[in-house]
């Protein structure tokens, strides 16, 4: 009779005493039921390519009892640990249980190694072999000599051949041996094969007697004045350093390593295992040379890029020195300062007058109100080698104007700006020369004959679009230096980063097509090593502090941000579920720009609703109790003049903050309003009546004309009334209270309609702000990204929640 065994099984366990052989396999059964108790199983798969569980791994006493059948303990192994509803018997399908033999593979290949061996020791002709691995250092051909066809034994090898093919030839062999490797066999194990093998966690030890340390690196050779090293077609010479033990080979050793045609070859004494690559190497040392800002690329990051790899540089003196010389600090503050620099203040005026001095240019990107204009005040009066050239938004002439004159008296000041613009009579006088972006875009061509010494370009995100006009002018503007001045290099992604830097310092980041490709990409990929090298790259070009940061600013108070949720009222709560429903109905039914056009509107017909039904409809009648965010905001304009205090209120919609206006004029609140229509000359007197006097307490801003550059350290509140797609923006707002000056503690108000996509816009804003901190600071969403949403995540964002 021939019983499967989980039907002997109950018998074997329960076998009354008498004949010595049922005793036995009893015996064995017991024994078995225990292993598997003890959880001692491995996952395999038999040479028919069945899966299968078995009892291993044994101690070496119970290897050498003589009744010990490991068939059996497989056996009883696979039909205890099979599930109530899975095959009762050794040898199911593979494809039944899938998982098992994943495992039983990765298992394998854990337990294989690979050992190369030179018979004899004749290391200059003898043939490498390969002998293979098992478990705790046991041949494969122990291993079958041992148990026979041993199937974990065979599977580990087929699995191992899966990955380095000549291993296969082993699998012909009834007991496994060396294979004999050729030369391309053991250069492939020195190359590819060997790093497939080491990603499946496949050991390959090689002879102690031959050594594997040798290295590559590039040296660069030029640049002796490094001043002179950056002038136009200045190229510097390279060269491939190689090295064995760290120390540089000899030429003599070069020689004699590019005449190898072996994987072995003689060096110092002893042996050393060379792949062709390496040789190559020696036979073709010098390489291409390198532009002079390649170089400086090179020698910053510490590595350069050969045939699409990163190779180390071997350091050199000329770029010790220049190294030095990025780090040294000899200015001093200029004494026709009219100020005081804080620490540091004179820190950016000498990392500005280093990187000037050497023609390389930078970004002094401190956070808003940290004094990036005194410090360039201070940098002009520092060199005074000619005039200097300012482009800024037009909101902020009247503010450079006014601190040239606060801190440099004497130093002449003309606007490039309105009908009768004129550039000085005097080519070359060292003074200021103040312009808009939009007047430098149209008179590109008479801006670029002023003989500048300086062209300073302040709130450099207005060019972070390298494609624009804009930014096309401002780089046909010559001149000895540039200095980009920006609290935010980044809002949206590292090509931002890019232009700004290109700006200053051409060819720094290379072609953009190359520096997405190279670091954008990799870096917003995760890629750990890609933005250190990127960082370590521009460091020396950018200069970025917070506020936040140690010693920077610690006269500032306490900055306290708070989000202030509000209902909807019905009104809002009706108009917002209608615009939904319509407008999704539309884009369900859309494609391609039409459907993206069409969520725009939807995000900003919501955002409109959340702000005040009116705003939405277009109304200009009474404003009170239709809105949950006005009602708040009138709470808030009560309580802070009851204290004393002033408000600032941002909104990104001019239409919005003329409605507000309009409201709080009714409520006897005086209030003013600036936004990106309000003349040059309007602006400044805005600002100094709400800074210089008790009233208005409120001041109304449009977030995109008055987000930037203004001093208005009166106001001890900041509302943002309705949400921006970019934290950084917001923040750049914030801080026209939040700056150097400001002696009370600022309050900040963000207010969110709860429930709906306010709500979801700011997780999600919240959740995108390490995009490329590894680099360098917050990079933020605009809102382009929501465009690409399916119709199922865009019905799930601007959802009404919340017991509507």
């Amino acid at each position: 009779m021939r019983l499967p065994i989980a039907e002997a099984l109950p018998l074997l366990l329960h076998a009354l005493p008498g004949d010595p052989s049922m005793a036995a396999w009893s015996a064995a059964a017991h024994t078995a039921l225990r292993l598997v108790a003890q959880g001692r199983l491995l996952p395999t798969v038999t040479p028919a390519g069945h899966d299968a569980w078995r009892v291993c791994p044994l101690e070496p006493s119970e290897l050498e009892q003589p009744l010990l059948e490991q068939p059996l303990l497989d056996a009883v192994a696979d039909v205890l640990t099979r599930v109530d509803d899975g095959p009762a018997f050794a040898g199911a399908a593979v494809h039944q249980v899938p998982e098992l033999r994943a495992w039983a593979e990765a298992l394998a290949l854990e337990r294989v190694s690979l050992r190369v061996e030179v018979p004899g020791g004749d290391l200059s002709a003898g043939p490498f072999t390969v002998v293979v691995q098992v478990h705790t250092g046991a041949t494969l051909a122990d291993l079958v000599e041992r148990w026979g066809h041993d199937p974990e034994a065979v599977l580990a090898l087929r699995r191992a051949a899966g990955v380095w093919p000549p291993l296969h030839r082993l699998l012909d062999l009834a007991v496994p041996d060396r294979l004999v490797l050729d030369d391309a066999e053991v250069l492939d194990l020195l190359g590819a094969g060997g790093a497939r093998l080491a990603e499946a966690g496949i050991d390959v030890h090689w002879p102690r007697e031959l050594s594997r340390d040798l290295a590559a690196r590039v040296a660069v050779r030029g640049g002796d004045d490094e001043r002179a090293a950056f002038g136009p077609g200045e190229l510097f010479e390279l060269s491939w350093q190689l090295s064995a033990g760290g120390e540089p080979l000899t030429e003599r050793e070069l020689d004699e390593l590019a005449r190898a045609h072996r994987p072995v070859v003689r060096l110092r004494g002893g042996w050393a295992l060379a792949a062709p690559d390496f040789v190559r190497k020696a036979r073709e040392r010098v390489l291409p040379p390198l532009p002079a800002i390649d170089a400086l690329g090179a020698a910053l990051t510490g590595a350069v890029r050969i045939d699409g790899e990163w190779v180390p540089v071997a350091p050199g003196r000329p770029w010790e020195r220049l190294r030095e010389r990025l780090a040294e600090e000899p200015v001093d503050q200029p004494p026709a300062l009219a100020a005081t620099l804080r620490d540091y203040q004179l820190h950016g005026l000498r990392w500005l007058a280093r990187m000037t001095a050497l023609g390389l240019g930078g970004c002094l990107a401190d956070d808003m109100g940290l004094g990036k204009t005194v410090t360039l005040i201070a940098l002009h009066l520092h060199r005074m080698a000619g005039p200097t050239l300012v482009v800024s938004p037009a909101s902020l002439l009247g503010t450079w104007e006014r601190e040239i004159r606060r801190f440099a008296p004497g130093i002449p000041v003309t606007r490039f700006h309105g009908a009768d613009r004129a550039l000085p009579p005097a080519a070359g006088t060292p003074g200021f020369v103040l312009t808009t972006y939009g007047t430098m875009r149209t008179d590109a061509d008479r801006l670029a004959t002023g003989g500048w010494d300086l062209v300073v370009a302040d709130e450099a995100q207005h060019v972070k679009n390298p494609g624009s006009e804009t930014a096309r002018a401002l780089r046909r503007i010559p001149a000895a230096a540039r200095v980009a001045l920006t609290g935010t290099p980044v809002e949206n992604d590292l090509t931002e980063l890019w232009a700004i830097l290109d700006w200053t310092t051409p060819g720094l980041l290379g072609s953009l097509g190359s520096f997405r490709s190279r670091w954008a990409g990799p870096v917003a990929a995760g890629d750990g090593p890609a933005a250190d090298r990127l960082s370590r790259l521009v460091r020396p070009f950018l200069l970025r502090r917070r506020k936040s940061d140690p010693g920077i600013a610690p006269e500032l108070p306490p900055k306290t941000e708070t989000d202030r949720p509000v209902r909807l009222t019905a009104e809002q709560a009706g108009l917002y579920r209608a615009v939904v429903a319509e407008t999704m109905a539309q884009i369900r039914s859309a494609g391609g720009m039409q459907r993206r056009g069409l969520v725009l509107a939807l995000l900003t017909a919501l955002k409109q609703i959340c702000n005040h039904p009116a705003q939405y409809l277009g109304e200009t009648g009474p404003l009170a109790g239709r809105s949950g965010k006005l009602e708040l905001l009138d709470e808030l304009v009560g309580t802070v003049r009851a204290e004393g205090g002033a408000l600032l209120v941002f909104t990104q919609y001019v239409a919005m903050a003329r409605l507000l206006a309009t409201h709080l004029g009714r409520c006897n609140v005086p209030v003013q309003l600036l936004h990106g229509g309000t003349p040059v000359a309007q602006r400044d007197e805005l600002v100094r009546r709400f800074q210089d006097s008790a009233d208005p307490p409120v001041f109304l801003l449009s977030l995109r004309a008055a987000g930037t550059g203004l001093t208005l350290t009166r106001a001890d509140h900041v509302v943002h009334y309705d949400r921006w797609w970019n934290p950084a923006v917001e923040a750049q707002a914030t801080d026209r209270a939040y700056r150097i000056g400001q002696q009370r503690p600022v309050q900040v108000h963000r207010l969110i309609a709860e429930g709906t996509v306010e709500d979801r816009i700011a997780e999600l804003l919240e959740a995108k702000k390490d995009l490329a901190s590894a680099v360098l600071d917050p990079a933020e969403t605009d809102g382009a990204e929501l465009t690409e949403l399916s119709d199922a995540e865009l019905a799930a964002l601007v959802e009404l929640r919340g017991g509507w």
